[in-house]
């Protein structure tokens, strides 16, 4: 078996992508290659927090349309970046070695580099934590501009766990505003997790900043996965917002231009956003650049009969 046929058998046997397979290839030992994979499988960390939106129930739809990762991407040679990081799943599934993460939610990006600089310290805040309303809502009603680093990251974590769906949503004065969740034991402190995602953050820069200062690094053969907030599907469904600040029409033609941009560059681009006769034309229009729809499942509906299967896009340039 060559090498490329062991590393696509390690992808499939353990549904993982085909980079991360590679350096786990390069990393096991070649007499018990795929017990020692499994073990390490198990210090892989995922999402510290649920996001809406998030792509971690979606990657395997994009690994098997051949989509992602992107076949020619090299991560020794290149680099990894996710401006609208979120949860973070796409650099969670890939794990590349060098990665440039970026978000305009503060809070969000001051919890990345605590779990990154000051894991010990936040896990012990995180156990001090309590489920009761009252308690949550004294939580909720802290400005976070107020507090220290490591208490706005344990904050965030705790309302992240405790609020309604995990939801994260923001009035216009940014002030967070989801209501308290009916859970009976939520995992406020995932010890393991955290220390592990820790160590994945380690050589990973995490900025607040705009999307568009990607352009500023990214390079011929680097790959960026755009997840910014979905363009609305209907004149009601905009109601949850990531930062204070809108994303509608003009913010969504200034993305595809930075796509397109990037796309010249020669990087490996990728873009979700929702499946609208707005963001299907603005995408549609350009040349080298490919639609697929895929199946999405949401859970955000107050209804529960609504939440389901949708249809979102997937661009790419590859």
């Amino acid at each position: 078996m060559t090498q490329n046929q062991t590393i696509t058998k390690i992808a499939d046997t353990f549904s993982i992508n085909a980079i991360y397979a590679r350096r786990l290839f390069h990393i096991a030992s070649k007499e018990h290659m795929f017990e020692d994979i499994a073990k390490l499988l198990e210090e892989k960390p995922k999402p510290f927090v649920k996001w809406v939106g998030g792509k971690r129930q979606l990657l395997k739809q994009f690994r098997d349309l051949g989509l992602y990762p992107p076949e020619n991407f090299d991560p020794i040679t290149n680099t990894f970046f996710e401006p609208f990081v979120g949860g973070g799943a796409v650099f969670f599934d890939l794990l590349p070695e060098t990665a440039y993460l970026s978000d305009l939610n503060n809070e969000l990006v001051v919890t990345y580099n605590v779990i990154k600089n000051d894991v010990e310290n936040l896990i012990k805040s995180l156990k001090k934590h309590k489920l009761d309303k009252e308690y949550f809502l004294k939580i909720r009603a802290q400005n976070p501009e107020k507090l220290s680093d490591l208490n706005t990251a344990s904050r965030f974590i705790y309302l992240n766990r405790t609020c309604f769906n995990g939801m994260y949503r923001v009035n216009s004065k940014g002030g967070f505003n989801v209501p308290f969740g009916k859970y009976t034991n939520p995992l406020i402190c995932d010890e393991n997790n955290l220390r592990k995602a820790s160590k994945a953050l380690k050589n990973v820069e995490i900025k607040k900043q705009d999307y568009k200062e990607v352009l500023k690094k990214a390079k011929k053969g680097d790959f960026v996965y755009f997840d910014p907030p979905y363009y609305p599907v209907s004149k009601t469904a905009s109601f949850t917002s990531y930062t204070s600040e809108s994303f509608l029409d003009k913010e969504q033609i200034e993305l595809r231009d930075t796509f397109v941009e990037l796309h010249k560059r020669g990087c490996f681009v990728m873009l979700s956003n929702s499946d609208t006769p707005f963001i299907n034309k603005i995408y549609s229009e350009l040349k080298g650049l490919r639609i697929t729809k895929v199946q999405a499942g949401r859970a955000i509906n107050s209804d529960a009969s609504k939440r389901g299967k949708i249809t979102e896009v997937l661009v790419t340039n590859y």
